[in-house]
């Protein structure tokens, strides 16, 4: 357990600009403390103390806004940044070196038995709000966008965006366009299609009008 919490503190002092020091990262990260909840309560789950393990779970959700199924199954050196709404359901999986930021949900469907939550690969990006549902698989290498809703597997060294999710980048070569915030909005596209709508019907009935005063004159 130690090894492994040496581990994600290395990889959060690599990946994140802000931690500055080894100490910082043990003392104030809540990522880190939740998924140290989880070692032991995903440890105690595997041995059938099933009711003790959620125990710790809600504790650490409580204390960290994370909340961790004890059930599920992760690598080393997951990073969480910030976390606070982070949700991995119980029978997620998560391979090394993945990078969750606050409001990612790793959930079901409602509609699936046995595996019903995701599998994530190794160095994995699942940025701000992101929501991955269903059991399927996202691949080594991928970046899942911010408030993206995946409900297909993705393929590796791809990135994904949108609601529903869809595949923008394919091994570096660009399909579209992506940031953290410049995502495809489909409610502001429906209201621009409306809008163009309006102006079109306005237009019509402007001629029509015209037509209808000429005509009486």
């Amino acid at each position: 357990m130690f090894r492994r919490m040496r581990e994600e503190i290395d990889f959060i002092m690599e990946m994140d600009p802000a931690a500055h020091s080894r100490f910082e990262v043990f003392l104030t990260y809540s990522g880190l403390h939740a998924i140290s909840f989880y070692r032991i309560a995903h440890s105690l789950y595997q041995h059938q103390w099933f009711t003790l393990a959620r125990a710790i779970s809600q504790f650490a959700r409580l204390l960290t806004g994370i909340e961790i199924h004890p059930g599920a199954v992760i690598g080393k050196g997951l990073f969480i940044d910030h976390g606070t709404g982070v949700v991995i359901g119980e029978t997620a999986i998560i391979g090394d070196y993945v990078i969750l930021y606050q409001g990612v949900t790793l959930g079901g469907t409602g509609k699936e038995k046995g595996k019903r939550h995701p599998t994530i690969g190794n160095h994995v990006l699942i940025a701000t709000g992101a929501k991955v549902l269903g059991s399927l698989t996202v691949g080594d290498y991928a970046k899942i966008g911010a408030g993206s809703v995946v409900l297909k597997s993705v393929p590796p060294h791809s990135t994904v965006v949108g609601i529903p999710g869809r595949v923008v980048a394919i091994e570096g070569r660009r399909v579209d366009e992506l940031d953290q915030v410049s995502l495809p909005d489909p409610i502001s596209e429906v209201v621009q299609m409306m809008q163009d709508r309006i102006e079109v019907l306005e237009r019509s009935l402007a001629q029509l009008e015209s037509e209808r005063v000429r005509w009486r004159s």
